[in-house]
């Protein structure tokens, strides 16, 4: 299911999230539905998709939202990368009696896959770990987006709270409202939501858009 061929060299900052999640993997799935909000949700807010979509999900982690990918779009071929060999590892277990799936261990770059590949690519949780250069990966969703295709995205927002957003930071998570303006400037909106959780302490938001 994973080519270690397609393995790629990656920067320190990406050996840092690989460490992290080494640690935080057996624990992920059992922790993480208290604060990963609208990851469900965001999957209702997608338009219908051709037959056959090819779909890509980035830093796809154990595999949570692929599984739902496969119970929308049963006809779907679904690719899921990721940096961490221990997330890919939960993941693989998960769907390891699927048929339309695919899994990459990898950084998500301008030669990760072919130009105008996917109907749909999504993000979950996983753009505010990307860090400050992160228009050079609008550019790469630009180039493997069909002309149709859509982006979805589910993500933290901001904080008013100066220690939570330094603690999120200390986890490898931008907290600073950065990315909604980022999506609108390179994508035309199909349908935003902003949420809060836990009465304010942060917001998370929702999008969908095409180029």
């Amino acid at each position: 299911m994973m080519d270690p061929a397609s393995f790629h060299t990656v920067s320190n900052q990406e050996h840092e999230v690989e460490r992290y999640y080494r640690f935080h993997a057996p624990l992920y799935d059992a922790t993480r539905w208290s604060f990963l909000f609208g990851r469900a949700s965001l999957l209702d807010m997608i338009p219908v998709l051709p037959s056959e979509p090819q779909i890509l999900e980035v830093g796809c982690g154990t595999g949570t939202t692929i599984e739902r990918l496969e119970f929308y779009f049963p006809d779907a071929r679904i690719t899921g990368l990721d940096l961490s060999p221990d997330m890919l590892g939960k993941a693989g277990r998960r769907l390891r009696h699927s048929t339309q799936v695919e899994l990459k261990r990898g950084r998500y770059t301008s030669d990760s896959f072919d130009y105008n590949s996917f109907d749909l690519i999504l993000f979950s949780y996983s753009m505010t770990m990307f860090g400050p250069h992160i228009d050079a990966f609008f550019n790469h969703i630009l180039e493997d987006l069909k002309p149709n295709g859509y982006i979805a995205v589910v993500d933290f927002n901001t904080s008013p709270f100066p220690w939570f957003r330094r603690w999120m930071k200390f986890n490898h998570v931008q907290l600073d409202g950065h990315l909604l303006p980022l999506l609108k400037k390179y994508f035309h909106p199909a349908a935003i939501n902003i949420k809060k959780a836990y009465l304010g302490l942060w917001t998370y938001f929702q999008f969908v858009g095409k180029p």
